[in-house]
């Protein structure tokens, strides 16, 4: 296998990034216009609210994740793994899970130790999911604006 580097995405990772953030949304059926994509790339590399990170295999870019850091009501801050994503050709090879815990020790650095996603309740990635977390009971809502 091909030396795996994990970081934070620089300026200089846009072209890479924007062809993966294309393949996650092309993967999941969501349109997204060319200035969302220009506005989500400002906001990953201001750094501030959002954060993002890219997994390398032999200089490529093949995955990326992101998330943000959030204060937690009762106890210590969470952090919100928004997107992960690893290239068709590069699955199956311990970039996701590389990932997640490149993204998990980023959050604990910041005093954010608690690291939680959410996903579809038929994803295949839960198989991977299944081992590095646990699944809770608890349902997510989406507030209807019309009700």
């Amino acid at each position: 296998m091909a030396e795996v580097r994990i970081r934070r995405l620089a300026e200089s990772d846009r072209n890479g990034w924007e062809a993966l953030a294309r393949g996650f949304h092309g993967f999941f059926g969501t349109e997204v216009g060319d200035d969302d994509y220009g506005r989500t790339w400002r906001r990953l590399i201001d750094g501030s609210e959002l954060r993002g990170a890219g997994v390398w295999t032999g200089g490529e870019m093949t995955g990326l994740a992101h998330y943000l850091f959030h204060p937690g009501v009762w106890r210590a801050g969470r952090c919100y793994l928004a997107d992960l994503f690893v290239a068709p050709a590069a699955r199956r090879q311990g970039l996701a899970t590389a990932l997640i815990r490149w993204v998990a020790r980023d959050g604990e650095e910041h005093g954010f130790p608690r690291l939680y996603w959410n996903t579809l309740a038929d994803a295949e990635a839960r198989a991977l999911y299944d081992t590095v977390a646990d699944v809770t009971e608890h349902v997510v809502y989406n507030y209807r604006r019309d009700s």
